[in-house]
């Protein structure tokens, strides 16, 4: 039962799309477990740019079914418009599955997103404001509203409007906002998007299922990463879902035993969006040049990312949770320029050296970085296709990283392209401790 997770290990945007893309051309089928549309994964093809809100990556390829799993939660207009996309691109969409307990994400989930957190003032957590967050509450409290009520109409419109009641008096009474209008909520989703989603719904469980008993090669991917899982992220500035490699169980609807792949995927630096502790977060000339030369800016909100060296203390807490087989670094060729490279091996925390990621985040805010330097390599890598083609300084950054980190590396990146990659022989980068897993 060939099942492969791929998944963040940082604070997300480590280029999953990427490894995802090269990944699906063995894949069967590629199912994406959790999220929604406030995380962009893009992904550069025959010289085109493509950004992936919900949509799996793996579409790209005409022997991939994409499937958007149950535990994701759908903003309808976002999907058309990447449906359309894709489309336009001459991509067939048709393969396209959307699982029928997904849940979707209303008007009301994004206005309220929006009004919280201007409400929270310097406390804001820094969503994106795009509905996730209260969708995600709705579901727990059950009062969301599925994929599958789209196919009955009485149904959609009885839960609606026991679900605005309540909405629209928050909106009103706590906000002072206009309350939504019922009929062109109903008319919007039943009389539009009920139409046009209807040939993409199916039941994704039994349809993965099927595909791994029959030996089919099936990747799952996640939204977001580690650090920004709703239970082992740094709280609360993290996700309202779990991105962690266990999630695809829950959210795809298969077993533990169905994984056996589960590949970490981590920039060769850190980055994170918005607020939140970052203990090797650069704010120097070194990480402007980061930024820039790795265009980090977020893909869905355009923010800049808050950038720093590789942190292995937070690798190898990442490696236990995900129980890594194998770890893809990304960006490489972003320090080609400089002399010297920092990597935290440590936390000092109120005097002691702790090599265990704290529990505590009021501890993780009280980190100060230890770091080991390696000499940079001040050379072009892009053009690399194989280790033996790196510096001879990139390779012992490499594998200074596996051993640091405790996990093979078998993949590196060197550009945003496809063939921008190079693929690590196991002999290459293992550590000296073996498999995280």
């Amino acid at each position: 039962m060939p099942g492969t997770v791929v998944v963040g290990t940082q604070w997300g945007d480590e280029g999953k799309a990427k490894v995802v893309d090269l990944l699906s051309r063995d894949a069967d089928v590629v199912v994406r477990y959790q999220g929604g549309h406030n995380a962009g994964h893009t992904v550069v093809a025959n010289g085109q740019k493509f950004a992936f809100r919900l949509t799996p990556s793996g579409i790209l390829y005409p022997n991939v079914t994409p499937v958007i799993g149950n535990g994701v939660v759908i903003d309808l207009p976002t999907l058309f418009a990447e449906i359309a996309m894709l489309q336009g691109a001459g991509v067939d969409t048709s393969r396209l599955m959307v699982g029928a307990n997904a849940h979707l994400i209303m008007p009301y989930h994004q206005q309220l997103d929006a009004l919280a957190e201007k409400r929270r003032g310097d406390l804001a957590i820094g969503t994106t404001k795009n509905g996730i967050g209260p969708a995600y509450v709705d579901k727990v409290a059950r009062d969301g509203l599925r994929v599958q009520d789209l196919l009955v109409p009485d149904r959609f419109r009885a839960r609606l409007r026991a679900v605005l009641t309540e909405k629209n008096a928050i909106l009103t009474a706590i906000f002072g906002e206009p309350a939504l209008d019922e009929g062109e909520i109903l008319a919007r989703y039943l009389d539009d998007f009920a139409p046009r989603l209807t040939p993409y719904i199916g039941d994704s469980v039994a349809f993965v299922q099927r595909a791994l008993r029959s030996g089919k090669q099936v990747l799952f991917e996640g939204a977001q990463a580690t650090f920004l899982d709703i239970d082992h992220g740094t709280y609360p500035f993290v996700t309202s879902s779990n991105p962690v490699a266990g999630a695809a169980c829950a959210g795809a609807g298969v077993g533990p035993r169905d994984l056996t792949r589960i590949v970490g995927i981590a920039k060769a630096y850190v980055t994170r969006v918005g607020a939140g502790p970052f203990p090797s977060e650069l704010k120097d000339e070194i990480g402007n040049g980061i930024v820039e030369r790795g265009q980090e800016f977020g893909t869905v909100t355009g923010r800049r990312r808050r950038p720093g060296w590789f942190d292995a203390v937070m690798m190898r807490h990442a490696a236990q949770l995900n129980t890594l087989t194998e770890l893809a670094i990304i960006k490489l060729d972003i320090f080609d320029p400089l002399p010297t490279i920092r990597v935290c091996v440590a936390y000092e925390i109120d005097g002691l050296r702790v090599e265990q990621y704290p529990a505590f985040q009021d501890a993780l805010e009280r980190a100060v970085p230890i770091y080991e330097e390696l000499p940079g390599w001040q050379s072009d890598t892009t053009g690399a296709r194989s280790v033996d083609q790196l510096p001879l300084n990139a390779q012992r950054y490499v594998r200074f990283l596996a051993e640091r980190s405790g996990v093979p590396v078998t993949m590196l990146g060197v550009g945003p392209g496809r063939d921008e990659v190079i693929h690590v022989p196991p002999s290459f980068a293992s550590p000296v401790t073996g498999s995280a897993a």
